[in-house]
């Protein structure tokens, strides 16, 4: 299997209205099948690692290597082929490095952002 077709795993929190729009998104664009979408607030969910860290971060797994953060969102971008340049992109280290430190900001962001979603 080629780097472009690989499968991807990604896992998600169900319980946050954000996450499911967001998902809900990349699940239209995913039209060649190729991420696995994990609900991590499903009784039923796999998890390969704690409950509350996958909550806590955005967790992919890509050619057997689990990453979070913006890295998992490049993974998750490099399998839908519009949004793979930005995943290819984000292999050059200052271009995830800044993408890591825009997702931090958001993460603190988040709760207030997933209050206005929800209402």
């Amino acid at each position: 299997m080629s780097a472009g077709s690989a499968r991807v795993t990604v896992w998600f929190d169900g319980a946050c209205p954000l996450c499911r729009r967001e998902i809900s998104l990349m699940r239209r664009l995913d039209r060649r099948e190729r991420i696995d979408f994990v609900d991590v607030a499903s009784d039923d969910a796999v998890c390969p690692l704690d409950r509350d860290e996958l909550l806590a971060r955005f967790h992919a797994r890509e050619n057997g290597r689990i990453v979070d953060g913006a890295e998992a969102f490049a993974a998750m971008w490099r399998a839908i082929p519009m949004l793979r340049p930005l995943g290819l992109l984000a292999r050059f280290p200052p271009a995830l490095w800044l993408m890591e430190r825009m997702y931090r900001v958001f993460l603190r962001v988040r709760p207030t952002l997933q209050r206005l979603v929800a209402a």
